[in-house]
């Protein structure tokens, strides 16, 4: 058995690592040459790197391309660039537009990596006769009784399984994490042995396919027109101002409200509390009125062979419930809860309820709910909406 878990010796074994030009899946590749496994590079090319030229931080633009070439002809592996323009901009772009007109908070990375990373990208490995898909996320793969296990990084500050819940069974079967068990010092420290031109590289920054960091531009690039301005209202009912569009708005948002600074009856900041699509309204108020203590998850997806009793309890509403770690977004730390079938209705197929134990602040619609417990990951979804005890949010 090799150091992938694979019963081969190394060189006897192709892995197709994804290249993205950054420094952590440049050294995932060096590393698994220097093993002197059959390694091959793949880069997506996955929209108009044009417009990122020059931006540092910006992945799968045309910098990075050039930076994994680099790197593959420094340690000597093939290397291949592969053009997904229109799949990333149907499946990834498109949706993160919408969702955002829908009043949600999307996350692109995570549906880059459901809809093409980890289903595209895997099925051109398996084509290549790969038996494995190396990426640099850091995240583990741990085998357990029943199979492979999707764990958090040993280094917390670097962990990304918020950002992988989505994997499925199948693909987790497949994928390999090299990174998982390291420091992202040592990362560097690798990358600068190996002599890589990356090592001093900036990680990735915000959303690749906004290289000026206004998501409104992207969004009235993509559905011209759609943007409408509307009210800025409080929960009490009154109106306190205007807005160029609900998309310059998240929940939780406390700076540039547009409000000339006014504050809540008690001298309090205020924050966004909702958004209201249907009527372009932004609701905001006090810190306490964010407080939620029920989400509702829709699109939910289950890892784990031991887990699939449980799934299944889900989705036809016979399970009293499990007990989990929950992290709503991605910077916050995980908080305990259950995860109960969910009521008629409420997520469509395969969407559950999610109990929290204390009422959390800043629940946003558009964002992933990933269950842990432990350093385990059970799954996730996405949020559809939350609530406060039986009041709709």
């Amino acid at each position: 058995m090799n150091s992938l878990g694979i019963a081969k010796k190394p060189a006897d074994t192709r892995v197709v690592v994804a290249m993205s030009g950054g420094v952590d899946s440049s050294v995932t590749a060096a590393l698994l040459r220097e093993e002197g496994y059959d390694v091959v590079g793949i880069t997506l090319q996955l929209y108009d790197h044009g417009m990122a030229v020059g931006r540092k931080g910006a992945c799968c633009a045309g910098q990075d391309i050039y930076d994994a070439r680099q790197v593959a002809d420094r340690i000597g592996i093939p290397h291949y660039v592969l053009d997904y323009e229109n799949r990333f901009s149907q499946g990834v772009m498109d949706d993160f537009a919408d969702s955002y007109l829908r009043g949600e908070t999307p996350i692109p990375c995570i549906r880059c990596n459901q809809r093409v990373k980890f289903r595209d990208l895997l099925e051109t490995a398996r084509d290549l006769g790969a038996e494995a898909l190396a990426t640099g996320h850091y995240v583990r793969r741990v085998m357990g009784d029943r199979g492979a296990e999707l764990h958090r990084a040993i280094d917390p500050a670097r962990d990304q399984s918020y950002f992988l819940f989505a994997t499925t069974q199948d693909q987790l079967d497949y994928l390999r994490f090299p990174l998982g068990g390291m420091q992202k010092s040592e990362t560097r420290a690798l990358a600068e042995r190996f002599g890589l031109v990356v090592a001093d590289k900036p990680d990735s920054q915000d959303i690749c396919f906004v290289p000026t960091g206004s998501y409104a531009e992207v969004v009235e690039k993509l559905r011209p027109g759609a943007i409408e301005p509307g009210d800025i209202v409080h929960v009490d009912g009154r109106v306190m101002g205007r807005h160029e569009g609900i998309i310059h708005y998240t929940i939780g948002q406390r700076k540039g409200l547009g409000i000339g600074g006014q504050k809540g009856d008690q001298g309090d900041p205020l924050y966004v509390v909702r958004l209201d699509p249907a009527r372009q309204r932004v609701v905001v108020g006090p810190r306490a009125a964010l407080a939620r203590d029920r989400v509702v998850v829709r699109e939910v997806n289950w890892l784990g062979a031991a887990l699939d009793g449980a799934a299944d309890g889900m989705t036809d509403g016979t399970l009293d419930g499990i007990k989990v770690e929950v992290k709503l977004r991605s910077a916050q730390p995980a908080v305990a809860a259950t995860v109960v079938p969910a009521g008629t209705g409420d997520a469509g197929g395969g969407g559950v309820e999610v109990i929290l134990d204390e009422p959390q602040f800043g629940v946003a619609p558009g964002q992933a709910c990933v269950f842990y417990q432990g350093d385990r990951v059970l799954g996730g979804g996405w949020i559809a909406r939350a609530e406060s005890g039986l009041a709709a949010a």
